[in-house]
């Protein structure tokens, strides 16, 4: 069976997702605009694989925000201890509902807290679903309404 076009294209959309909700500098929003604008796939499918990708990555903070914590001395880590711990005092303040925000560019962060203080997976799944979701279909919406 050969790849199509449109399944590459796909398959970029959800590396581009995915590799956005990581910990690494990607962004999908470039691509998933460009999909939208060349009009060849439904926005149904776009919004749907971008965010499947996009939770995924955030699945993969999770998983790392899980064992992270035993190397949070190292010299090497990422993050300082002043910006570990006013991640943890945020969320413990917050809680779950920072989630909603793992959107959003800083949202990375709350994904591997989320995981450090052992949220819930199934809770952790559904309320990154949701606003990771509703970004793509609110940008949906804004590509759409600004290209006529």
């Amino acid at each position: 069976m050969p790849v199509t076009t449109i399944t590459l294209q796909l398959v970029t959309l959800f590396a581009a997702a995915f590799g956005a909700a990581t910990i690494l500098p990607f962004q999908s929003e470039v691509v998933f605009v460009g999909l939208q604008l060349a009009g060849q796939i439904g926005i149904g499918w776009l919004i749907l694989v971008a965010s499947i990708g996009n939770v995924l990555g955030a699945v993969v903070n999770y998983v790392l925000g899980r064992g992270i914590e035993r190397f949070r001395h190292r010299r090497w880590f990422p993050a300082s201890e002043a910006q570990l711990d006013r991640a943890q005092r945020w969320y413990g303040r917050w809680g779950v509902w920072t989630l909603l925000l793992s959107w959003a560019p800083f949202g990375d962060a709350f994904t591997v807290v989320a995981g450090m203080m052992r949220t819930p997976v199934w809770l952790f799944v559904l309320l990154v679903t949701l606003a990771k979701t509703g970004r793509y279909a609110a940008l949906a919406w804004a590509t759409a309404a600004a290209s006529g």
